[in-house]
């Protein structure tokens, strides 16, 4: 790599007038400016991160926007943010970190930043961080489906099969005896708890099995009060409700599978003798110390972030290779001891 003597000898300037350059901390000409930034193209000569937007003409940072409330970062969340700042670094890129309160998503905070593209994570079935991305012309990919409505555009997806997730579950708790689930689904304006429901609700008619109300939940909005108890008090009307009819549970998290093992405790309900536990996206280290450790779904959150700044810098024109305008990250189950077969299956006679 070229060091600053070799630029000013080069530009016929001091390494004083080099650094003023890119830093400008004092005022250069046009011509003096000109020559020092010809002479550093030249040597690939990149000080920092100012010198290097300088020479190539961009702000060498992405946003990452992610929706927030009072609590913090799930263990998904944290994987996945460490991916994509990583991956960044690779390419001499920053990453401009904003956490929009969930109640104020259609706030343009991202927009008046100097970024070069955005990764959108956790996009609503009505969110205007889309349309203003669009429309002040800032690339971005998201991490999980847009709606039709939001993009009149084809725009690049990072994402897990949610769809196959939740047909995979239901299979696998199918074949233990199951036909009782409830399902604890993510919030009910965001895309991902659109696809799961729908994917739920199929596998579920395909098997025969009526749906009835205690089958299904959405998780409540990040600001809301209940959030923090999600799982608790839905397992206990959902227990209450089925007569017994309930026999395994599919949580959207590890949060509300832990407030769903609390409940089924204080109900006298043992895992997975009586009833079955399932988590779609969860820590692994708070997972395997579980009581039982619970059985979960990897979403493979470090490849969503990897793949998510991968297909940016392919539409910025950094990294070579078509940009897909869906990318699918597979995932698979991992069994633990939260899910066994029915005991009885006589508890499900009334299922149809």
């Amino acid at each position: 790599m070229s060091k600053i003597d070799e630029v000013a000898k080069l530009a016929r300037v001091s390494k004083g007038t080099v650094s003023n350059v890119f830093s400008q901390k004092r005022p250069t000409s046009k011509e003096v400016t000109e020559r020092v930034l010809r002479a550093s193209r030249e040597l690939n000569y990149v000080p920092n991160q100012i010198a290097r937007s300088l020479v190539t003409k961009r702000t060498m940072a992405i946003g990452l926007t992610i929706p927030h409330g009072r609590f913090f970062f799930s263990a998904f969340h944290t994987q996945f943010i460490n991916s994509v700042v990583l991956e960044a670094a690779r390419y001499g890129y920053r990453v401009l970190l904003d956490m929009i309160p969930a109640q104020d998503i259609a706030t343009p905070f991202l927009a008046s930043y100097p970024i070069d593209g955005a990764v959108v994570m956790d996009p609503r079935e009505s969110d205007d961080r889309i349309e203003l991305m669009q429309r002040e012309g800032i690339p971005f990919v998201t991490i999980g489906r847009v709606q039709a409505a939001d993009a009149p555009t084809p725009t690049p997806t990072v994402d897990n099969d949610n769809r196959k997730i939740v047909r995979d579950i239901c299979d696998y708790l199918f074949a233990l005896g199951h036909r009782g689930i409830s399902f604890l689904n993510a919030g009910v304006s965001t895309t991902v708890a659109a696809d799961r429901r729908e994917s739920f609700l199929e596998a579920m008619a395909g098997r025969g099995v009526r749906i009835e109300p205690w089958m299904m939940f959405h998780k409540p909005e990040l600001s809301d009060e209940r959030y923090s108890n999600y799982g608790y008090e839905e397992t206990k009307r959902v227990i209450e409700a089925s007569d017994g009819r309930a026999t395994a549970f599919i949580a959207d998290d590890d949060r509300t599978a832990f407030g769903c093992l609390h409940a089924l405790k204080e109900l006298g309900l043992d895992v997975p003798n009586d009833v079955s536990v399932f988590v779609i996206c969860g820590d692994d280290s708070m997972l395997t110390r579980s009581t039982p450790a619970l059985t979960s779904m990897d979403l493979r959150p470090a490849d969503l972030g990897a793949r998510a700044v991968t297909t940016l810098l392919r539409m910025l024109g950094i990294v070579d290779g078509d940009v897909d305008e869906r990318c699918i990250v597979d995932c698979g189950i991992v069994e633990r001891s939260s899910c066994a077969a029915v005991p009885d299956q006589g508890r499900n006679r009334d299922e149809r």
